[in-house]
C-alpha cells in the first residue's frame, strides 16, 4: 500500500482560481496584453488612462476576435481570480491588471510549489 502526503485544501485554495483562470490560452494572452496596454490596444488619453483605468472590454473583444459574451465571461473569471480589476466608465467596463495580486501569486507559487519544481515545469 502506498501513502501520499495530501496537502490540506486550505493551503492551496488561494492558488486554485488564479491557476484555473491562467490555464486557458486566451485568458493568459489577454493578461499578457494588459501588461503593456499601450502596445496592444488603441489608446485615447482624453477618454481613459489604460494604466490607471484599464482597457475597454470592446477593445479586448476586437483584439481577440471572440464574441462579446465569451470575452465578458473570460474577464469575469480573471476578475474573480483577482488577476484584473474592472472600472465602469459610462456604460463601458475597463480592465487592468492587478499587479499586487499577480506578484503575490508568483511568490505563493515559488513558496508553495518550490523554485526547483517551477524550473522543471518551465523547462518541460
Amino acid at each position: 500500500m502506498t501513502t501520499h502526503d495530501t496537502p490540506t485544501t486550505g493551503e492551496l485554495t488561494p492558488l486554485i482560481e488564479p491557476l484555473k483562470a491562467l490555464a486557458h490560452p486566451v485568458r493568459l494572452q489577454v493578461l499578457q496584453w494588459l501588461r503593456e496596454p499601450e502596445d496592444h490596444f488603441p489608446v485615447n488619453p482624453a477618454v481613459t488612462d489604460p494604466r490607471k483605468v484599464g482597457v475597454c472590454v470592446s477593445h479586448i473583444q476586437a483584439k481577440t476576435g471572440l464574441a462579446q459574451s465569451t470575452v465578458s465571461a473570460y474577464m469575469a473569471m480573471l476578475e474573480r481570480a483577482g488577476l484584473v480589476r474592472s472600472t465602469r466608465v459610462g456604460k463601458w467596463t475597463h480592465y487592468r491588471r492587478d499587479e499586487e495580486r499577480i506578484a503575490w501569486l508568483i511568490e505563493e507559487m515559488r513558496g508553495g510549489i518550490g523554485s526547483v519544481e517551477l524550473a522543471a515545469i518551465a523547462a518541460a
